[in-house]
């Protein structure tokens, strides 16, 4: 397994890329069509590590803030900037569908 991350920006135009061939190693099926990727794809690794590791802290940011050596307010305001990203490509991914 590599530890490439998946592309989600087309590197000519910068528009967003679609899933459009999935295979399995095992029996060799292949499965194709156009599907978006998820929105948690679309995201930062950083902001993908932050959201992991805020489930692995079960929710608490006082736990996070100290996982990540900041402030209690610090990882509030990451976390409220997160959302509005997340907010963000999901309307985008809305308008698109219409």
């Amino acid at each position: 397994m590599s530890n490439r991350t998946l592309p989600v920006q087309c590197p000519s135009c910068a528009r967003e890329l679609h899933v459009v061939r999935l295979g399995c190693d095992h029996c060799d099926t292949v499965v194709q069509g156009c599907y978006a990727l998820p929105v948690l794809t679309r995201l930062s690794q950083g902001d993908r590590s932050l959201i992991l590791n805020l489930v692995k802290s079960s929710g608490n940011l006082k736990d996070l803030a100290r996982l990540y050596g900041v402030s209690y307010p610090t990882v509030r305001n990451r976390l409220d900037a997160l959302i509005e990203k997340i907010g963000e490509i999901e309307a985008d991914k809305a308008h698109d569908e219409t």
